[in-house]
This record gives C-alpha cells, sequence and structure tokens, in this order.
C-alpha cells in the first residue's frame, strides 16, 4: 500500500503510554495495527465501549481493542483500568488516542498525560503521516511537575505530522 515504518524507534516503545495522533479516519487503527506487528508490541488500545457490539466485537476485541465508557465522569475511571493493564506486564504498551474522536477536536483528552505520570511511564509518540505515507514511533518523554511544558513537547511533534483528513484534525490550541 506505499507505507514505510521509520524504525528509528525508541527502546521505550516496549512498555509506555502509546498517543495515536492524528487520528481522523478509523483506517489510522488499521494501519497502527500492522505498525505494532510488525514492531513487535505487545499492546492494547483503548476505544469507545459502543464498538464492543456484535458484530464488531468479534473484531475489535481480538485486535487488542479495551472498551471505554466515554461518558464515565468519575475521578481516575478509565485511568484505573488501564493502570491495571500494566501490572505485572514488563513489556506492555496502551494506545491511546487523546483526540477522542476522528472530529475536530481543538482539546485534547488528558487520560494519558495522568495515566504516565501516577505510573512513572514514558509517552511515547505514534504516528501516521499521510503525507508522507510514514508509519512510526517517536519520543519518549517522560512528564514533569509541568504539564504545559510537557504538552507543548507533544504538539511540537505532533505538528509536523499529516492527517488522511486535515480539515478532522487540531493540536491542542491550549499548548501551541
Amino acid at each position: 500500500m506505499g507505507w514505510k515504518i521509520d524504525e528509528n524507534v525508541p527502546k521505550e516503545y516496549k512498555r509506555c503510554v502509546l498517543i495515536g495522533a492524528p487520528h481522523t479516519s478509523n483506517w489510522d487503527l488499521f494501519y497502527a495495527i500492522f505498525l505494532f506487528k510488525i514492531l513487535k508490541i505487545p499492546y492494547k488500545f483503548t476505544i469507545k465501549k459502543e464498538w464492543f457490539r456484535f458484530p464488531f466485537n468479534l473484531i475489535i476485541r481480538p485486535l487488542g481493542g479495551l472498551p471505554i465508557d466515554t461518558k464515565n465522569k468519575k475521578k481516575g475511571g478509565n485511568v484505573d483500568i488501564m493502570t491495571d493493564l500494566f501490572k505485572g506486564n514488563d513489556e506492555f504498551a496502551m494506545g491511546i488516542t487523546p483526540e477522542g474522536t476522528r472530529s475536530l477536536r481543538t482539546k485534547w483528552k488528558s487520560g494519558f498525560y495522568y495515566l504516565a505520570k501516577d505510573n512513572n511511564l514514558p509517552i511515547c509518540f505514534g504516528y501516521l503521516d499521510y503525507r508522507t505515507k510514514t508509519a512510526g514511533i517517536g519520543g519518549p518523554i517522560y512528564t514533569s511537575e509541568n504539564k504545559d511544558f510537557d504538552m507543548r513537547k507533544i504538539m511540537a511533534f505532533y505538528k509536523t505530522k499529516t492527517p488522511k483528513n486535515p480539515d478532522k484534525f487540531s493540536l491542542d490550541i491550549r499548548y501551541i
């Protein structure tokens, strides 16, 4: 299909919170899964629980999907679920799309950041660049006591990536 993998990946990719961005198409998931398989990354990815209805559940769960209740406003709810997956797994990447949707969103969800911070995990930057047809993993960063500083680093990385549907992607405007 003309895609190439940037094999310059950080060693931390084997145990990290892995951002998946830009996320503007359902095709992004399948290309990302190919990347995970080729790099032999043990992974799970979050996806809204509505995708776990028949017949999609027969595909999504075996591919590594973890249902997330996007309406769960309980403090720590989804982050706690994801934290449990890291326990006892020396090699494990949790793929999260902080945009939360394939629609335009100007503020990213921050659960990925707190998952990394609370569990002392690196954040790596999974990406699909449709302009260059390159898939890869950048980073990592470790969270600091300055979330604004950390998020600005993340936005700087993704600023150079081209999504499949550019009109549906935005960096988090609070950090650019």
